[in-house]
């Protein structure tokens, strides 16, 4: 009923009542019920004074019908790993009364910093106050911000309650990028993908024009010539642009890496993946990325197969990626295979020389490939692993060289950028000094574990 309104306002407010608040209204009750005992009259009228603060504080704030809007910004919505960005955000108070004191907390994962409370002090009527924060993250990932959180308090510090709003924003923290020097490797990697003129002069007139159905693909444009030979639907390519593509593998699999947190072999491999990505999509490459378990977070299929949000796509999907629990490279084949002629550049864990054999097939002929294999033997604890884990190592790299692979070997907290020079002297079947290397015998690996590791 109305006229219960204000009562059971009253009892929300005793509810917010603070420590002060509380001793205001203890002290009060005491000193009134002493001085009526006492017959003090004096005594009584200070214990109502006292009883009577915080009762009339709750009571306004309570009443209190504040009306404000929060609107939030992030300057830049997504950062790189260890760097910084700033939080904006807004307070409007779009009713008729001024505000009170207001103390508003924003609520952030601790990764990111402490929690930033701000005091405001009296918003006018339809005035507004912006304050800002900076947060910074040393991992990557998905981090949710907000909602904002705003006390609402009396001048005395009497009664204070609580008030959430709902809004929330996302910061994407992506893992730190390295630049990479540009042209190291010539027109190795100047990957003309799907051009014309060498599918015609692989595989003639009709399969130049065709490719194999793709849901969504209209069905006026299936070339029923090219169906019928190749026993499945085929459509018509009536427009194919001169563009470069690239794939990246990234290999996920949990007993392929090493150590543990940020300086696992595993983050050093998602920030290669994500330094050679941003650096492919900086020149054009329309660069699809695929995981150990043959899933494809980003490229072909997905909204952001397009020049301009390539880049966004893959740094979004790399910030999130983890370990899966595939336990060889073979779920990743028909991804791979679906590349085509694109530039393959492989960052992998700890190989073995069965699972480096059965890899090394996907170069193919036409196709240039490109690995980034982890020295698992920098991450091993013991003198006796790290011998192990180093002679696997070698001999994975020169399996894969052999079968046509540009192959550099990354030790642990070893700069990407100088490794990526180094592939520029690494031809395929050869070392950085141009010698040939022989694969087949076990002499090879052995003069490959003691080589320099920034180079396989």
């Amino acid at each position: 009923m109305p006229g219960r309104r204000p009562f059971a306002q009253l009892r929300g407010g005793l509810a917010g009542l603070t420590t002060r608040g509380r001793s205001f209204l203890a002290a009060g009750i005491a000193a009134s019920v002493l001085a009526y005992v006492l017959d003090q009259h004096d005594v009584l009228r200070v214990g109502v004074l006292l009883a009577a603060v915080p009762l009339v504080s709750a009571l306004v704030v309570t009443r209190s019908q504040y009306r404000i809007a929060c609107t939030r910004r992030l300057d830049p919505p997504r950062v790189g790993a260890g760097e910084q960005a700033i939080v904006h955000l807004r307070l409007d108070n779009v009713s008729r009364l001024p505000t009170g004191l207001l103390l508003a907390e924003d609520r952030v994962p601790y990764v990111l910093g402490s929690r930033p409370r701000f005091v405001l002090d009296r918003v006018e009527p339809q005035g507004s106050r912006a304050v800002s924060y900076p947060v910074r993250s040393d991992v990557r990932g998905r981090f949710t911000l907000g909602p904002l959180g705003v006390r609402l308090t009396d001048p005395f510090g009497m009664c204070e309650l609580h008030r959430s709003f709902t809004a929330t924003d996302t910061l994407v923290v992506t893992p730190a990028i390295t630049p990479l020097p540009g042209g190291v490797l010539g027109g190795a990697l100047a990957g003309t993908g799907t051009s014309r003129s060498r599918s015609v002069a692989a595989a003639g007139e009709d399969d130049v024009s065709t490719r194999e159905y793709r849901h969504g693909d209209a069905l006026h444009r299936v070339h029923w010539r090219s169906t019928a030979r190749r026993g499945e639907l085929m459509v018509r390519r009536e427009e194919q642009p001169w563009q470069s593509r690239a794939t990246i593998l990234l290999d996920t699999r949990v007993n392929a890496h090493r150590g543990e947190g940020p300086a696992s072999s595993f983050e050093q491999a998602v920030a290669i993946a994500a330094s050679v990505g941003a650096h492919l999509t900086d020149r054009r490459y329309l660069v699809r990325l695929v995981l150990a378990d043959g899933s494809m977070p980003a490229g072909p299929g997905s909204e952001a197969w397009h020049p301009a949000d390539t880049r966004v796509a893959l740094l979004d999907a790399l910030a999130v990626v983890g370990p899966s629990g595939a336990s060889a490279l073979r779920a990743a084949g028909p991804s791979l295979r679906r590349g085509g002629e694109s530039l393959l550049v492989a960052v992998l864990g700890a190989l073995d020389p069965q699972e480096a054999q059965a890899f090394a097939g996907h170069a193919g002929p036409g196709r240039t490939a490109v690995a980034l294999l982890l020295d698992s033997a920098t991450w091993a604890p013991t003198p006796a692993a790290r011998q192990a884990e180093a002679a696997r190592t070698a001999s994975a790299a020169a399996l894969l060289r052999a079968a046509g692979w540009r192959v550099a070997v990354v030790g642990a907290g070893e700069p990407i950028d100088t490794v990526w020079s180094g592939l520029a002297g690494a031809a395929p079947g050869r070392g950085p000094s141009g010698s040939t290397t022989d694969a087949a015998t076990p002499g090879a690996a052995a003069a490959h574990a003691a080589r320099p590791k920034g180079m396989a």
